[in-house]
């Protein structure tokens, strides 16, 4: 009998503790959101390619020089991830504009679209399996 009436005082004394963290976590001021993060919408080669025939579109090729040299896609610019350089000249490019980003397979045009995401830009599309899904299924490229 004396281990109900403690088990009892301990409970009451836990749900009290929850009841003042909440009240005092709706009452404290709200902490201010983060910053608004736009996420790169993931596409496959076919969609890609119809959104290059909208030729309003800028392809953003992450890849080093020469990787880019070795074939990519038709208007592409090329910006390497791994320049030291690289943030400054992705927040230099245009806002206004929609971009499809690619790579090789996909691991640095996704983190390119992250950084692109925190940098407030609104459109952006990340080519699913980089240029090597992109020659895979016969789509062109340039040297």
């Amino acid at each position: 009998m004396k281990t109900f009436p403690s088990i009892m005082l301990l409970a009451a004394g836990l749900c009290g503790a929850n009841f003042t963290a909440r009240a005092a976590d709706t009452n404290a001021p709200a902490a201010a959101a983060p910053a608004a993060k736009k996420a790169a919408t993931l596409v496959e080669t076919e969609a890609a390619e119809k959104l290059l025939a909208d030729k309003k579109i800028v392809v953003l090729d992450v890849r080093t020089a020469d990787e880019f040299a070795a074939g990519h896609i038709a208007g592409a610019t090329n910006l390497d991830f791994r320049a030291p350089d690289f943030k400054a000249k992705v927040a230099a490019l245009p806002k206004d504009r929609v971009y499809l980003v690619n790579c090789a397979v996909g691991g640095r045009s996704a983190r390119a679209c992250e950084l692109m995401g925190t940098l407030a830009f609104p459109t952006i599309y990340d080519l699913k399996g980089g240029i090597r899904a992109w020659q895979a299924a016969g789509k062109p490229v340039v040297k």
